[in-house]
């Protein structure tokens, strides 16, 4: 008898999946090639273009089946949060994300049936101004929906555990899974055409996520306006984000030549590998996360790091990158100035930081998150 593991990819082909689309498809990947014997992994996707379907064969081979809902994107997350579930059979779900069909059930009448839930961070109680007020709200109603449905969360690191536990008990449902690199995210042989094509400065900071304030761009940028200031350039990769974030406009008011900060936008793998392999240093300014995968990109590629001191952050990072107090907001600009200084100009601390962050990356894979995400469903 074949124990199937129904997984919620939707996130994978969302138009703005950003790092929960990434984490889910890593995962989803690997829950497929370190199946038990006797289980398999099928996967759940609302109404999409058959474009989209298809797409999801291709990035999870081995998938041994796909439910397609009726529903649309939109309207599959409305009937969730209400409770309309409409998902035929019982058995193993695992949501990579808080869209999950949670409902109270009879476990007499559903026997081995489980619902296991991913909630990413707490930022939408800790952080509320700093997220989309829509996207607040839904994560809040299904957080209570999963407080009272679901049979274990999984958070990417303690400190949102910890921020959790504020607002709801979930006891031992937690588990702590991280997340890590994906392999595509390695320098290509063509590396030197890319950067050509890219218009690389010869030394330059950079930094990478969605374009928006929870990521302290703002703070960034006007580090390079101090008198710490290391002189170089600032590339920024990424999408825009909810609250329009005008780089423009804070480098004008920052008083800088619009020539010192330049938004490359959204960068294949193999373009953003380039990227940060050959930055001076990764900054990863960010005001809250839950787990900040960017921050153990850049480690894996071994570029030194500056970061801030959000509780998360410093989880991940564990010492191999430079913290900087984000308290005193006034004066977290000039902090960064001088920690981004501190390392561009001491080549030793430099190559300290890159073997550092090296052996950091390196306590992450997905394979392990996806043994674990396996021990979990066999111990529920």
């Amino acid at each position: 008898m074949t124990t199937t593991l129904r997984v919620i990819v939707d996130d994978i082909i969302a138009p703005a999946s950003g790092g929960g689309g990434r984490y889910a498809e890593e995962l989803t990947r690997e829950l497929i090639r370190t199946a038990p014997a006797g289980c398999e992994v099928s996967g759940v996707v609302s109404s999409s273009p058959e474009a989209d379907y298809d797409a999801l064969h291709t990035l999870l081979p081995g998938l041994s089946d796909l439910f397609k809902s009726a529903l649309a994107r939109r309207e599959l997350q409305l009937a969730w949060q209400h409770g309309v579930i409409r998902l035929p059979g019982n058995g193993m779900v695992h949501a990579p994300s808080l869209l999950a069909p949670l409902a109270r059930r009879d476990p007499a009448g559903y026997p081995g049936a489980q619902t296991v839930v991913t909630i990413h961070d707490a930022v939408a109680w800790t952080h509320p101004s700093l997220i989309n007020p829509r996207r607040a709200a839904w994560q809040k109603s299904m957080a209570k929906r999963a407080f009272k449905y679901a049979d274990a969360v999984v958070v990417p690191t303690h400190a949102v555990a910890h921020d959790l536990s504020e607002v709801f008990n979930f006891g031992d449902r937690i588990r702590v899974v991280g997340g890590a690199v994906s392999a595509k995210l390695t320098v290509p042989v063509d590396a030197s055409d890319r950067a050509d094509r890219l218009d690389l400065p010869e030394r330059y900071l950079v930094s990478a996520g969605t374009v928006d304030a929870r990521k302290g761009l703002e703070p960034l940028i006007r580090s390079l306006a101090t008198a710490a200031d290391a002189g170089l350039p600032l590339l920024i990769a990424g999408p825009d984000g909810w609250d329009g974030l005008d780089v423009e406009a804070i480098t004008a008011d920052a008083g800088l030549d619009p020539s010192r900060v330049r938004r490359l936008g959204r960068l294949s793998d193999a373009d953003l590998a380039v990227v940060m392999s050959r930055a001076a240093v990764f900054a990863f300014p960010s005001l809250a996360e839950g787990f900040g995968l960017p921050l153990v990109e850049a480690f894996s590629l071994g570029t030194p790091v500056v970061h801030s001191d959000a509780p998360a952050v410093i989880e991940v990072a564990a010492g191999a990158g430079i913290p900087v107090p984000i308290a005193d907001e006034g004066g977290y600009p000039e902090r960064l100035a001088v920690a981004i200084a501190s390392v561009v100009n001491d080549d030793s601390l430099a190559e300290r930081l890159r073997f550092s962050g090296l052996d950091r990356a390196a306590a992450f894979s997905w394979r392990a998150s996806a043994e674990q995400v396996w021990q979990l469903h066999a111990d529920l």
